[in-house]
């Protein structure tokens, strides 16, 4: 009988010992930073040339202000691209919406709003449908898709391309004319956008860029 209790108790400490270091390893491996030399890239999301109606599509240029575009260097240099879009737009007739927050100032001229467009200049966050009526203006304008571009990546695009899709509109995310502070940014936006996020919203998600949308009827 002392034998019996004798192997019991080494069967429990055993038993005990494996499950703290079975503990270890699982917290070890549920910590991300730990791995985080190791972790490889995901491939890029596969940009798709897109067509549009320009009659029910919009372009959103959100935050575009000296005060952060200007100050960072992928999202200046990416200007002329956000300005050959929405001239192609303009010339389509196509409805824009804007964000500049806290009454910033837009970072070129020529991308300008003009008068009766939607202009958000709260100082608000990502989501630019959360607490505006953006989403009844667009709906009252017949839009069923949106153009985001915007800074940042990480911010507007993720933020306020989600939120559209979870209302119900197309959502086109031009990787180009979304910029953010580092190409890092850019890139896993780009990837949770282009699926990598929940499946819910990201399969109303294009992911595309500016010179592969293409407007129906366009020169008619």
């Amino acid at each position: 009988m002392p034998a019996i209790c004798g192997w019991l108790r080494l069967g429990a400490l055993s038993l005990a010992m494996a499950v703290s270091i079975g503990g270890v390893i699982s917290a070890y491996a549920t910590d991300v930073t730990a791995e985080w030399s190791t972790i490889q890239m995901p491939p890029a999301p596969t940009l798709k040339p897109v067509k549009v109606d320009p009659k029910t599509t919009a372009v959103l240029l959100l935050d575009f202000m000296h005060e952060n575009c200007g100050k960072r260097p992928r999202c200046a240099a990416a200007v002329p691209t956000i300005k050959a879009l929405h001239d192609r737009a303009r010339a389509a007739n196509m409805f824009f919406a804007y964000s500049l927050p806290g009454g910033g100032e837009i970072i070129d001229k020529g991308f300008a709003p003009r008068a009766g467009e939607v202009v958000d200049q709260k100082a608000g966050g990502p989501d630019k449908f959360l607490g505006d009526d953006l989403d009844e203006r667009l709906k009252a304008h017949g839009i069923k898709t949106v153009i985001v571009c915007g800074t940042s990546a990480q911010g507007v695009g993720i933020g306020t391309g989600s939120a559209a899709a979870q209302r119900g509109y197309y959502v086109i995310y031009p990787v180009d004319c979304v910029l953010s502070e580092s190409a890092f940014r850019e890139a896993y936006a780009a990837y949770h956008m282009g699926g990598g996020g929940p499946p819910v919203p990201t399969k109303w998600v294009t992911v595309t860029r500016t010179d592969m949308i293409t407007f129906e009827n366009a020169g008619k």
